[in-house]
């Protein structure tokens, strides 16, 4: 029984001395300070920056030399984000932190020899691993179903795998207006409520919203800017969704709060809409991501359509700092597990497709950082209630949340991807629909009423 025993503890001993060296291989070069804890409890140190003494941004936890041999076999380019989905391997430590290394992980490189001898060397982990362990967990996330397209039904499968995840899901992170875009803060330290507020009031200002006007909002969510433009404005607005859950919502918020002759909502595809110049102003916030871009040019031209002469319209959206949607290991993230109908583009691009639907475009405005901010916000609300959420979907879905929201932050604080808010009206036989000046956007005059910090 003694033999037996040392036998196999020995065994286990070869296992972590061979993943040991392995992983010193794989981040001999690595640039930076790294604790790595394997699943028997040893902790490894790695990096440049581990010779300075200074403590590790955050711990990697490895539960079984199969995560070790996906890292230096796998062909998926994101087999490790799979493998924290699944458990198999999780972070202790300042979360942000271990996104931010990502692009220092990948630019890792191993001569051909040493590539060569790590690789003989998983493939040795096979043989010391036992068949009974298994992974941490045989749950992976749903994928969304591949859109090529972007047809009606390929977008309301999309939206739906996005959006229909729970109400209750989203509420337990988003603010009480239930906003799910990008907030406007006036200083970092503003909350999230009050942020979101800011922004719902902003973009009826750039509106130049007036009472007994028709607003339509293009991919409402949860109803926050319709019922905020009635109630605010005393428009008359109108919003569309693929989402089923929401327009649920929508419609119990518009009862609830009383809006029944001002504000309606349906679901319905932006290519049904109806009618011709039948809106004085329309709004389209955070939605134009899901078009696709082949399919923009039907996108503008059905809002100058349904939009009057004269008429303003603010689309408000995400871009890259590329041209186009090209394949890499971040877009393929994105359509795998969050946004299956994603596209972006670079912002001159989307102006440039504006102009040639016929708009004439009069502001600009970038919001990069309040995005940024909103989405530390998310996470934070996020983590704060795990238990909470992990009530309404699966730990794998959870993590699928947190870990694309807060990469989409640190993408927003370095600069590859932005969000823009662009104002632009269907001419009208030369008709300028705005002041001269825009003071009126940020200050408290006799035409809004009220100082937007001033609205609750």
């Amino acid at each position: 029984m003694d033999a037996t025993l040392h036998s196999i503890t020995n065994s286990a001993q070869r296992e972590v001395d061979q993943v040991a060296g392995l992983l010193r291989k794989l981040f001999s070069s690595f640039n930076g300070n790294l604790a790595l804890r394997l699943w028997n409890g040893d902790t490894f140190r790695f990096g440049q920056h581990y010779a300075n003494e200074s403590e590790p941004p955050f711990t990697l936890v490895c539960r079984h030399p199969g995560v070790v041999r996906s890292m230096i076999l796998g062909r998926d380019p994101l087999r490790l984000a799979e493998a924290y989905f699944r458990n198999d391997i999780d972070f202790e430590g300042d979360f942000f932190a271990v996104l931010g290394l990502r692009h220092d992980l990948q630019s890792i490189r191993l001569s051909f020899f040493d590539r060569m001898k790590a690789m003989l060397g998983a493939l040795r982990l096979r043989g010391l691993e036992d068949p009974s362990a298994g992974l941490a967990s045989d749950h992976s996330p749903a994928h969304g179903r591949s859109v090529k397209d972007h047809s009606k039904s390929e977008n309301r499968t999309a939206i739906s795998f996005h959006y229909d995840v729970s109400n209750e899901f989203y509420r337990l992170w988003l603010d009480k207006e239930r906003v799910y875009s990008c907030a406007y803060f006036t200083s970092p330290d503003e909350s999230l409520d009050e942020a979101q507020r800011n922004k719902l009031e902003h973009i009826c200002r750039k509106l130049r919203l007036r009472p007994g006007e028709r607003l339509l909002d293009i991919g409402c969510g949860w109803g926050a800017l319709i019922c905020w433009a009635a109630r605010h404005h005393g428009v008359h607005a109108h919003g569309i969704t693929l989402s089923r859950q929401q327009f649920d919502y929508a419609q119990q918020r518009i009862q609830a709060e009383g809006l029944q002759d001002l504000v309606t909502v349906e679901l319905r595809d932006y290519r049904d809409l109806a009618g011709q110049g039948t809106f004085d102003k329309v709004s389209s916030i955070g939605m134009f991501e899901h078009v696709g871009l082949a399919n923009l040019p039907t996108y503008l031209a059905t809002v100058v359509r349904v939009l009057r002469p004269g008429g303003l319209f603010l689309n408000h959206g995400i871009t890259h700092d590329e041209e186009g949607w090209q394949k890499s290991v971040s877009t393929e993230f994105i359509n795998r597990y969050v946004f299956p109908d994603g596209e972006l583009d670079c912002v001159s691009n989307i102006q440039l497709g504006m102009e040639r639907a016929g708009f004439e475009i009069h502001d600009l405005e970038g919001l990069r950082p309040h995005y940024a901010l909103t989405l530390r916000h998310w996470v934070k609300r996020l983590e704060a209630n795990r238990e909470a959420a992990l009530c309404e979907v699966d730990e794998a879905t959870y993590r699928v949340w947190r870990l694309y929201m807060a990469a989409c932050a640190l993408d927003f604080e370095s600069g590859t991807t932005g969000i823009y808010q662009i104002l632009a009206s269907k001419p009208n036989s030369g008709e300028w629909p705005l002041s001269l000046a825009r003071g009126g956007l940020y200050d408290c005059n006799e035409t809004y009423g009220f100082c937007r910090r001033g609205v609750n």
